[in-house]
């Protein structure tokens, strides 16, 4: 059985570095050195599963999103538990696309602790578009570097009321969760789903603005705003 989050919460306040302490009580420093990580596997609420593709529709906003786990990995260092160690992470591809056409390519770092379940995020590449050209690469960031450090972007565990930092990147990416709501059931165009969870994201460097995501059982993301699934498919990795 893995370890409640609120164990991993307990445990990791006790052990915040100093002036580590996560703003409005949001768990901000883990103890990364009690993980063996998989770039490969699933929690209950989360799924890296390679070839995976998941596909969302706003209709009204004419906004679609793929989100696909690619094949390939990618290696990232930092230290940990005061030694350099190489993590081996999945990549969770988003292709963001608007009424005008592509808008935003991203590459999400991810793993998952062995012990915990719970889906560290290491980073991310972005691309931003304007007119199928490359214009900005506004809120990527990378643990290990410029005072980066790994996030939780979904636990093994869920407790309702739960706050941790997802992003850990003083001035660049800073977004932060709360476990707002549990057994919901949900009905979307890819199919019914019950015992799904929602997650309130926050973040410091944009006040006031907020995002609400639903995460059903054996899928993963079903709702991210006004995106609702409708498809669960598999997806040719992409280079280009």
């Amino acid at each position: 059985m893995f370890p409640t989050i609120a164990r991993l919460v307990l445990g990791a306040a006790l052990l915040l570095p100093l002036g580590a302490v996560a703003q409005a009580d949001f768990t901000s420093s883990f103890r990364l050195q009690d993980c063996r990580f998989l770039a490969r596997g699933a929690n209950p609420h989360f799924v890296l599963e390679p070839g995976r593709q998941l596909s969302y529709e706003d209709e009204e906003e004419g906004e679609t999103l793929f989100i696909t786990v690619l094949e390939r990995k990618q290696s990232i260092k930092l230290p940990i538990g005061g030694r350099m160690r190489t993590i081996r992470t999945a990549i969770l591809e988003e292709r963001e696309f608007d009424a005008d056409g592509l808008k935003e390519i991203s590459k999400n770092f991810l793993a998952i602790c062995e012990k915990t379940g719970d889906v560290f995020y290491f980073g991310e590449d972005v691309d931003i578009y304007e007119d199928g050209e490359v214009v900005s690469h506004d809120g990527a960031w990378r643990a290990g570097r410029n005072g980066a450090q790994p996030g939780i972007l979904m636990p093994g565990t869920f407790l309702l009321g739960s706050r941790y930092a997802q992003e850990v990147a003083p001035g660049v990416a800073q977004d932060q969760a709360e476990h707002s709501a549990e057994g919901l059931e949900v009905e979307t165009e890819a199919g019914a789903f019950r015992g799904c969870v929602e997650v309130t994201e926050t973040s410091p460097l944009d006040p006031g603005a907020e995002s609400t995501k639903v995460y059903c059982p054996g899928v993963g993301l079903v709702r991210d705003n006004d995106l609702e699934l409708v498809e669960i498919g598999e997806a040719e990795e992409d280079d280009d």
